[in-house]
């Protein structure tokens, strides 16, 4: 357990890097550093996982941290970008919502009746600043991609919040989540793909034109 929150505090800083920075492979790379983080963190909060608790970190961790990466890295070749452009408002803004979000989930978290266990550690804040960071991205980024990673960030968040309750969730709810995710963002390159091939842009502002 000590070892968690400097674990969760790199977690809270990967959301400022995806929220602060323009080019699109540092936000992947962010994004996937934070998947790798959270398929590690069920080893730290629960010493008694066994086999099921095994195999969904390394399922975690290879699909968060590799497999979804690898799929946006070649979505992102694909359109022949590397920089969001004029996002719907500027990433300094960004920045602003994201700290007040993550005071916000603090204050909020510290209101929570948790378990003893968990009240101490910085799971719930760090939970809810990332859904919040997720939001943000998905609401005001304009490229299709960007909200991708906003759908992962988001996604981490109630990832890292389901941790709490790993040992009454069943193994297949775990794994249903990230199968989920994994469609989701296959879906998603598809759409990206469709922009790619039609527009010059892949503003997300253009699927409202995509046709059958």
């Amino acid at each position: 357990m000590q070892f968690l929150d400097p674990l969760l505090i790199v977690v809270l800083a990967l959301n400022f890097v995806a929220l602060g920075v323009s080019r699109i492979r540092a936000v992947i790379n962010a994004v996937a550093l934070q998947g790798i983080l959270l398929g590690l963190f069920p080893l730290f909060m629960h010493h008694d996982l066994g086999l099921r608790g095994h195999v969904l970190s390394i399922v975690t961790v290879a699909l968060k941290g590799y497999i979804i990466p690898r799929f946006l890295f070649h979505a992102m070749r694909e359109a022949n970008i590397q920089h969001e452009v004029k996002p719907v408002i500027n990433y300094m803004s960004s920045l602003l919502l994201g700290a007040i979000g993550t005071g916000l989930a603090v204050v909020f978290s510290s209101t929570l009746e948790l378990a003893d266990e968990h009240a101490a550690l910085l799971v719930v804040p760090a939970a809810l600043a990332t859904v919040w960071t997720g939001f943000l991205m998905l609401t005001t980024r304009r490229k299709a991609i960007m909200q991708v990673l906003g759908y992962l960030l988001l996604e981490n968040g109630i990832f890292l919040f389901g941790l709490l309750l790993l040992e009454a969730l069943p193994f297949l709810v775990e794994v249903g989540v990230l199968l989920d995710l994994f469609t989701g963002v296959f879906v998603m390159g598809i759409i990206i793909h469709h922009i790619s091939r039609e527009f010059a842009s892949i503003s997300t502002d253009n699927l409202a034109e995509l046709k059958d």
